[in-house]
């Protein structure tokens, strides 16, 4: 009778009540489109004591569309078993095309008691990518774009002041060659000049 009360406290203590799971490599990868995964996630699985607990079956789900792919034997759920250290590893992901970020969701399960987590990784664009150097190019040349229109404007304001000098002081018929060569008393109007003060 002791033996077999013994043998139910045992099997009691041996009975998982709490899971656990935490992604401790992986999270937030940046993977290239259509390419492997570039490094591998790893989960940690401990019970309510923060002990590893050893052969927790830990299943990978990936998302069905959008950013994605398919694991090592093609499928989007992969399924592997935790080590005496607790940790459970998934080494293959072939990613889609579709960049942007997507979920892995994560459970983990032993006898009565499961936990659940989701990770995050990302597709990028590829060359695309390189594409905000671009801006970077040319935001330097709209820095510089305001002293040239204010140049411009200077310059353009200039001629429009000579040009009505000129136009006051010549008429219009006069050339705008000789126009500063000639004296301020003198007013030309056709052809004959009409000095006005001492010769």
């Amino acid at each position: 009778m002791a033996a077999l009360v013994g043998a139910c406290a045992s099997l009691a203590v041996a009975q998982v009540a709490v899971l656990h799971i935490q992604v401790i490599e992986g999270e937030g990868a940046v993977n290239a489109a259509g390419a492997r995964n570039a490094r591998p996630l790893a989960v940690e699985v401990t019970d309510e004591t923060g002990k590893p607990v050893e052969s927790v079956s830990v299943s990978f789900h990936l998302p069905e569309d959008g950013p994605g792919g398919t694991f090592g034997n093609g499928l989007r759920t992969d399924v592997t078993v935790t080590d005496s250290s607790g940790r459970a590893n998934l080494h293959t992901i072939v990613l889609n095309r579709t960049p942007g970020r997507f979920a892995i969701r994560i459970v983990a399960s032993k006898e009565q008691a499961r936990a659940g987590i989701i990770s995050f990784q990302y597709i990028s664009e590829g060359k695309a990518g390189v594409a905000p150097a671009s801006p970077t190019s040319s935001g330097a040349s709209v820095k510089h774009s305001p002293l040239k229109w204010i140049v411009i404007a200077a310059l353009a304001a200039s001629a429009a002041t000579a040009g009505a000098l000129i136009a006051g002081k010549s008429g219009s018929n006069a050339a705008p060659a000789s126009t500063p060569a000639a004296p301020a008393a003198t007013i030309t109007i056709g052809g004959p000049t009409l000095t006005v003060g001492k010769p």
